[in-house]
């Protein structure tokens, strides 16, 4: 096309807009189908169709499906400038004929792919305006590429929705109950294959929405567990070997325990752990068999009664395999046996009776269950003399950390450079975690000497790790988890840097595209 011809065809276009608004687009369809053509021309009346089309696209409906693919095959011209203007058109597309909308949506979904930031500024304002026009439909069409096997897409999406649609939800999610409740069944369906990180930010979206807030029914709540318990494919055949299932469950047990602090009731978890991760414990890597006891440990304040027998004598089990019976030169894991007398003190004292005949104990509740007519004291020996055991190594093991930490100051001044004292800082934080640990040992001890002992089920004792050291903090780690090899106190050997384990990797999991989404199309979390 020659440069007079490209001048003719833009004066042509100029001509059928401005007929067009002296017509209020009533008439003059053929001035429309000139415009529609013209996005087919030169690069200038590509511009120029690119506003046309979506302006007066409302007066022409039997024009919309040529105008509709005319504004589209625009948006994806080798010229960034026709590309923009195309995109800024497309809301305009749906603004008086809403049927459009899903279809547009859809399409703005598929462009956030680009690459341009004028572009990709462009695709997220014009999404933006959808989402207020209609926000149910509109939420409807970006979540069905949730599921879809474009990882691109469906990445560029999920970041969409996490930057700009969650921060807005009290603009968008309009009438509130309604649209929370349209908002939970989209992602609902979307979590048949997520990552690790995806669920967790889905669930804290959901967590933060009216419905299941701090005014939630018990309904809603359970609700909640429910998914997480979903996401844990507790009813999956186990295999000991599958450690991205382990790893999935353990992150799943970790979100789960904040719903449970709010009055869920059913602990699926405890019952599957107890069924198939404690038989198979020795079975599983260090830092798999920390979590798992950590996970019991911050669970069990929440069992119930009957959770509470299954429980007791595997965890008593371990318990005597951690504690040793006479003293001992080789290291004693005290991480392991404070979770396990955390949980035994939660445990027991949900089913004081059932101690009895686990370890000697005279609970008398009542009940035909109490066997106190039974001869149990040797037991009650063996568990004591172990309690005594793991007291006075403890107690050992607290002065001599106790003693190393003074002398951390005095290395803090003599070290000579910043590498020198961060490493210093870190082994402080280990010591200072040690002493908590060993602290806590003592206070869960003492009580378990007497024939009758009193079973700590309150809150009197805070677990360790739960009081990280500002030492060991890092941006956005949740609970900060040690191997028992990082705070000083296990048996394993080796240099290692504190593990900080967020809610999604509690089993050393592979992050992001690791193993949890591994279900249906080989994605894992």
């Amino acid at each position: 096309m020659t440069p007079t011809d490209e001048a003719a065809l833009v004066e042509k276009l100029y001509e059928f807009g401005q007929r067009l608004a002296d017509s209020s687009g009533t008439k003059n369809e053929s001035d429309y189908v000139g415009i529609i053509t013209a996005a087919k021309g030169s690069s200038k009346s590509k511009q120029l169709a690119a506003q046309l089309i979506p302006r007066f696209f409302k007066h022409f409906p039997n024009l919309s499906s040529e105008a509709i693919n005319a504004q589209l095959d625009l948006c994806e011209e080798d010229e960034l400038g026709i590309r923009v203007q195309a995109i800024r058109g497309l809301p305009l597309l749906c603004k008086d004929t809403p049927r459009h909308l899903p279809k547009i949506a859809d399409v703005l979904g598929q462009l956030l792919l680009a690459e341009e930031s004028l572009e990709k500024d462009a695709v997220q304002k014009a999404l933006m305006s959808l989402l207020r026009q209609d926000p149910k439909a509109s939420l409807t069409a970006l979540f069905e590429h949730v599921e879809s096997p474009d990882e691109n897409v469906r990445e560029k999406v999920l970041l969409f929705v996490k930057d700009k649609v969650f921060p807005m939800k009290a603009e968008f999610l309009k009438p509130q109950e309604e649209m929370e409740r349209h908002v939970t069944d989209l992602i609902k369906k979307s979590l048949q294959d997520v990552t690790g990180a995806e669920f967790k930010m889905f669930m804290d979206f959901l967590k933060g929405l009216s419905i299941f807030g701090d005014k939630a029914s018990s309904e809603r709540i359970q609700e909640l567990l429910e998914i997480v318990e979903g996401q844990a494919d507790l009813d999956a055949q186990f295999n000991v070997s599958d450690t991205d299932h382990i790893d999935r469950l353990m992150s799943c047990l970790y979100l789960a325990l904040p719903i449970y602090m709010r009055g869920a009731s059913n602990n699926k978890f405890l019952n599957y752990i107890n069924k198939h991760l404690l038989p198979v414990f020795d079975m599983l890597s260090n830092d798999r068999q920390l979590d798992l006891l950590k996970n019991i440990a911050e669970s069990s304040p929440h069992a119930s009664a009957q959770d509470a027998r299954s429980l007791l004598p595997s965890v008593l089990q371990l318990l005597k395999k951690y504690m040793p019976k006479r003293k001992t030169t080789e290291e004693v894991n005290y991480t392991f046996v404070e979770c396990l007398l955390y949980s035994f003190h939660h445990l027991a004292s949900k089913t004081p009776n059932t101690t009895n005949s686990l370890c000697g104990y005279k609970i008398v509740t009542g009940q035909p269950s109490d066997r106190l007519g039974e001869d149990f004291s040797d037991l009650f020996k063996d568990f004591t003399e172990r309690i005594t055991v793991v007291e006075e190594l403890a107690k050992v093991t607290k002065k001599k950390l106790t003693q190393g930490i003074g002398e951390f100051g005095k290395a803090m001044v003599a070290a000579k450079d910043e590498a020198a004292k961060s490493e210093l800082r870190a082994k402080q934080a280990k010591t200072t975690l040690g002493m908590r640990t060993c602290s806590n040992i003592l206070s869960l001890t003492q009580p378990l000497h007497e024939n009758s002992p009193v079973f700590l089920g309150d809150k009197r004792i805070t677990l360790s790790w739960k009081e990280a050291p500002k030492a060991a903090r890092t941006p956005h780690s949740g609970v900060k988890r040690g191997t028992a090899a990082d705070n000083g106190m296990g048996a394993t050997s080796g240099e290692k840097k504190v593990r900080v384990n967020e809610p999604l990797s509690r089993g050393g999991g592979r992050g992001f595209r690791g193993g949890w989404r591994g279900r249906s199309r080989g994605r894992g979390y």
